[in-house]
Order: C-alpha cells, then sequence, then structure tokens
C-alpha cells in the first residue's frame, strides 16, 4: 500500500497552517477589540463613533479644512452612499457643512466648520490617550516599528492599482 501523501489539486485552497491560523485570529480579535475600544471612547467624550471622528481629523488636515466628498470616501475607504449618511449626521451636528463644487455641478465639498474644529480639539486628547493605552504602552519600540512595517506592506498590498476597480468608495 502507498503511503505517500497526496499531492493538493490545483484548485484546492492554500489552508492556514497552525501557527499562520493563530496569527490570523489573534489579528482579527484586536482588531475588533480596538475598534470598540475607540468607538466606545468617543461615543464617551464626543457621541461620535470612530469612523465620524476620522473624518473630522481628514477635514482638519486638509487645505481651508475642505475636501470634495468623493476624496473623503477615498480616504475613510467607505461608499459614497456611507459617507453621505454620515456627513448629514455631522451637518446635523453643526460641526461639517457642505457646499456645491463650481466646477462640477454634480460635486460636493465637505467644509469642516468651526465648531467642528472646536469638538475634534477638544475631543483629540481623550482620543489619543486611548489609542496610546490600547496600542502604544503595549509595545516596545522596536515592536511598535515592526508593526507599522508590517501594518504598511499589507496595506500597500491592499490597495488596488488598476483603473476601475471594485472599490467601495466608487459606488
Amino acid at each position: 500500500m502507498n503511503t505517500a501523501p497526496i499531492p493538493p489539486s490545483a484548485d484546492e485552497p492554500r489552508w492556514l497552517n497552525a501557527e499562520e491560523q493563530r496569527v490570523w485570529r489573534s489579528y482579527i480579535e484586536a482588531a475588533t477589540l480596538l475598534e470598540d475600544h475607540l468607538d466606545r471612547q468617543l461615543q464617551r467624550d464626543a457621541g461620535m463613533p470612530h469612523v465620524y471622528y476620522g473624518l473630522l481629523v481628514k477635514l482638519a488636515e486638509s487645505p481651508r479644512r475642505r475636501l470634495r466628498m468623493t476624496e473623503l470616501a477615498r480616504y475613510a475607504k467607505i461608499t459614497r452612499s456611507r459617507l453621505s449618511h454620515a456627513v448629514a449626521r455631522l451637518e446635523k451636528n453643526g460641526w461639517v457643512r457642505r457646499e456645491d463644487c463650481p466646477s462640477d455641478k454634480r460635486g460636493q465639498f465637505a467644509i469642516l466648520t468651526d465648531e467642528g474644529y472646536e469638538v475634534l480639539r477638544r475631543t483629540a486628547p481623550g482620543h489619543v490617550d486611548a489609542v496610546r493605552q490600547a496600542v502604544f504602552d503595549r509595545l516596545t519600540p522596536e515592536q511598535q516599528k515592526s508593526l507599522g512595517e508590517i501594518m504598511r506592506i499589507v496595506a500597500e498590498g491592499l490597495q488596488p492599482r488598476e483603473a476601475g476597480a471594485d472599490l467601495p468608495w466608487l459606488r
């Protein structure tokens, strides 16, 4: 009787080995817990989810605190529909306003208001403290550097390069 292992067929998935499975599950658990931790901190301190905070930060960092809605969706990696809903909520709070784009009748800008900037200014110290406590205070400087390099490699590998890619923020 032949006891040689049967090689996987060409259409057989490359299953994760035990160590890869451990790393993957640790990543998923940590990412889920971190997002929940940051969401809870921002809901408690500013009444907004983490994704909204990220939108305010991006607007604050943009020239004249304004950005085309399509660019904001691309930055946040969310659908334009989800962005529109988020911006509507931020508008209701008085933190963002929309303005039509003069060069493109269909385009709009999202603009961070002074009130939105003030909310961001008040909220940022607690958010930075939550990030530091959850991530950076737990890692050595070498681990921080490795984590940054690893995440950059993963992000670059996932960033589509071809035109017409099916991306959520283009829908």
